[in-house]
């Protein structure tokens, strides 16, 4: 159902009025904005409140970190192999919107990140020279080090996000809620999560995210200034560092302004073979076999030790190296979840429970495992042998952790301007998908925004980069990501609950009436073979304009007509060639329903922005969309019959006034 309190404007994603829900677009920006301007006023006490704060956290919450990140990975695996896991994201006879060969790409590419380049050799570089137990810089802390990297970066990492996508799509495209965190709350809140719950459950995802977003480009300049460094001999400095914040910042922002959805989207898949050539690169001129040897036993070692390594607190040997690593990590994947839950749920539409985890904790972690043992083993073994001290420059400067092991491989100067390369433009797309992953909640899940919100959230991102860098670098980074997860780390402990409540009523048959999407096809009256004709054909601009035209606006227009026979006060009005009926009820709100013209695309490896008005029209394949005040996933309605037209928003209509109690 949409929020009594979304703001309705222009479909012209070009006008600068605001399409929000206020309490969360202000609660959200007014809490961004006074963080960035305290950090910035007051870097030094910003600095000792976030030394402060990160050793309460760890003093007081670890175990919760420890335990919640525990739970979420028993409860996905537990949903896959229970009798849920044959449950679809979206209705019976939904079938997935990708093949099996671009949903894994897809998923490949949510795994990469600025996150992996910096960290693909540095930790475990560190892991090797300051084990959390037993000899630094020998064969077993190397052995050591490749587990504790993997234990980061597996399954734990990728269950938090299959919690929230898992959440997002089975609420989203099975019940018809708009896809939004507070949507997983439903079971819990009903009609409540469109009040303040809600708004506060929505904010601390934004909160989340923005702090994880800025995390990751934080960690981005420092290492693009030490590629900088290395190549150019840029000093590595702070002033440098805001310096290339502003710049690659201003770079996605001008990305987000003129709609470069192609250019993004192109900038994605650059970034993917980029990568994947560097890495290829590596293993081919480093040490082959001994890394694809060590790729195997460190994966066999990661599983061999996952358990004991999930509940390790360190509580008889306390010491910092858990805050600076476990929790900092389970920390960022929190924030970083309803950005990467909401990708992974968008590309799922269509698969089982069962298909939707194996994928998640499968193809991004065995691709993960690869890179950090292609990256990390290269650089330990070059400093096992002697050949250069890279640990020492790794404890020196750790953003220059990459750079310092691709000097001892062949093609040094081309290879690092490449990772350079790489980290720029993983920073641009990052941010650019950041501010629309909080656009998107902020504006309750609308399908064109005004491109001016985006652009906000994108320069927000930016500016919290750059306080955290000023008041405290890696460290302020740091704390930022674990405190920002702690509100969220509960709500998706919520989430777990509601989703498994949500299933087990559905499999018991007592599926509430979440009023947004039908339990069965509504046109069973068409001719099949017009219908499947309709569904799988391609329709230009024209043909569809041409079916609202002549199909929708008389429909709408005859409901109307009946309605006012009836001492309603409807309203029939025309955006451009979109058609919309509006029914108002004074103090029960205002039942709408609309027609209008969607463009849709190939699928992409970027986050696909919304359809600008123009744009590629003769490329796109074009549908007639209906959606009504009551919320929901769109219904394709091209083709249907005026009457069939009219039964759609008869039945909306119906429960529109079966829930504020008009009938």
């Amino acid at each position: 159902m949409t929020d009594p309190v979304l703001q309705e404007a222009s479909h012209d994603p070009s006008k600068l009025r605001l399409v929000a829900n206020r309490p969360v677009f202000f609660g959200s920006a007014i809490l961004i904005v006074a963080f960035a301007l305290f950090g910035a006023l007051f870097s030094a006490t910003a600095g000792q409140l976030f030394d402060r704060l990160q050793a309460l956290i760890v003093a007081d919450f670890g175990w919760f970190y420890i335990l919640a990140v525990a739970g979420f990975l028993v409860f996905v695996v537990f949903l896959t192999v229970s009798k849920y896991g044959d449950i679809k994201l979206g209705p019976d006879w939904s079938e997935p919107e990708y093949s099996h060969l671009s949903w894994f790409a897809m998923l490949f590419s949510a795994g990469m990140g600025i996150g992996l380049v910096f960290f693909g050799v540095a930790e475990p570089l560190l892991h090797y020279v300051e084990p959390p137990r037993g000899d630094p810089a020998s064969v077993e802390s190397a052995r050591q080090a490749m587990v504790l990297t993997f234990f980061h970066w597996g399954v734990h990492a990728w269950s938090i996000y299959a919690v929230v996508g898992l959440a997002l799509a089975y609420f989203a495209f099975r019940r018809g809620l708009p896809l939004t965190p507070r949507s997983a709350l439903y079971p819990l809140l009903g009609q409540r999560i469109h009040g303040p719950i809600g708004h506060a459950i929505d904010i601390f995802a934004v909160l989340g995210t923005m702090f994880g977003v800025a995390t990751s480009l934080g960690l981005g300049v420092l290492q693009v200034n030490a590629g900088l460094a290395f190549i150019a001999g840029v000093p590595q400095s702070p002033g440098i560092q805001i310096a290339l914040i502003a710049g690659i910042t201003l770079l996605a922002t001008l990305s987000v302004y003129m709609g470069l959805d192609k250019g993004v989207k192109r900038l994605s898949e650059f970034n993917i073979i980029l990568a994947a050539i560097l890495l290829g690169f590596v293993l081919v001129t480093g040490s082959t076999i001994f890394l694809l040897q060590a790729f195997v036993q460190n994966t066999g070692a990661y599983f061999g030790q996952v358990v004991e390594r999930t509940f390790r607190l360190y509580a008889y040997e306390p010491n910092e190296w858990l805050s600076n690593w476990t929790l900092f990590y389970w920390g960022w994947w929190i924030a970083w979840s309803p950005f990467v839950g909401m990708f992974i749920a968008r590309i799922s539409r269509g698969r089982t429970i069962r298909q939707f985890v194996a994928g998640v904790l499968v193809v991004p972690v065995l691709f993960t495992f690869l890179w950090m043992t292609v990256f990390g083993n290269t650089a330990i073994a070059l400093d096992m042998a002697g050949v250069a001290p890279i640990a020492q420059v790794v404890q020196d400067n750790l953003p220059t952790a990459l750079f310092a092991t691709l000097a001892e491989l062949p093609l040094s100067s081309i290879t690092s301007v490449a990772a350079t390369l790489l980290i720029v433009t993983f920073f641009v797309t990052s941010a650019d998908s950041g501010a629309l992953v909080i656009d998107t909640i902020t504006n309750g899940a609308v399908d064109t925004p005004p491109v001016w919100q985006r652009v906000f959230w994108a320069i927000c991102a930016g500016a919290v980069a750059a306080v955290l860098l000023v008041a405290g670098g890696l460290q302020a980074l740091q704390t930022a990501a674990i405190a920002s997860a702690l509100p969220f780390a509960v709500v998706m402990i919520f989430i777990c609950y509601g989703l498994l409540k949500a299933l087990a009523m559905e499999k018991s048959g007592g599926v509430p009436d979440y009023g947004m999407l039908p339990t069965q096809p509504l046109d069973a009256d068409i001719n099949w073979k017009k219908r499947l004709s309709t569904i799988t054909g391609s329709f230009r601009k024209e043909q569809v304009a041409e079916f609202l035209e002549q199909k929708a606006l008389p429909a709408l227009e005859d409901v109307a007509a009946e309605m006012r026979r009836r001492s309603l006060a409807p309203e029939v009005t025309r955006d451009g060639g979109d058609v919309l009926l509006s029914v108002p009820h004074g103090e029960h709100g205002t039942f709408s329903y609309e027609v209008r013209a969607r463009a849709f695309r190939a699928p992409s490896f970027a986050w696909a922005e919304a359809h600008r008005p123009g744009e590629d029209d003769g490329k796109r394949n074009f549908r007639a969309m209906a959606r009504s005040s009551e919320g929901g996933h769109p219904l394709d309605v091209t083709g249907y019959t005026s009457e069939q037209l009219i039964g759609d928003l008869l039945n909306r209509y119906a429960h529109f006034r079966h829930a504020r109690r008009l009938a």
